[in-house]
């Protein structure tokens, strides 16, 4: 749970939706091809954050139309037909695009934790030094 200060303080799920619930789907039937329901188990069990499962047909739906995967009615088990989603060549070309960019944010996200990291470090030392140095109004003399 994540805590959102806008509405008040509650833990409320943070959702999942957007382009990182599209590159997800995409990476998930890069290796093979799937149902939405294993689509969303998958998402789960991957301990992403909380997600509407009508989100997860929408944006396949969607991701059909853009021609990033397509789908096909499987009947092979007994049972009703269910909805077979694959990645598409197009949908692959994205994902590694998709992948380039998130890695190459990350290493920007990582510098800029190393800057932070720095500056923390050197007001801690900073602060340390000034420790030891008197204090009162004979330091305030010097």
């Amino acid at each position: 749970m994540v805590r959102r200060p806008e509405n008040g303080g509650e833990d409320t799920p943070f959702r999942l939706h957007g382009d990182l619930l599209t590159t997800t789907l995409l990476a998930f039937l890069r290796n093979w091809n799937a149902y939405g329901y294993q689509l969303a188990q998958q998402l789960s069990e991957a301990g992403l954050p909380a997600f509407d499962s009508g989100t997860v047909y929408r944006t396949l739906r969607q991701l059909e139309k853009t021609g990033l995967v397509s789908s096909f009615w499987d009947t092979s088990e007994s049972g009703p037909a269910r909805r077979m989603y694959s990645l598409t060549k197009a949908g692959d070309v994205f994902l590694s695009s998709w992948i380039d960019v998130l890695g190459r944010y990350q290493a920007v996200l990582q510098k800029t934790i190393e800057r932070m990291d720095s500056a923390i470090s050197v007001d801690t030392d900073v602060e340390a030094d000034d420790e030891d140095e008197p204090q009162g109004p004979r330091a305030l003399r010097r």
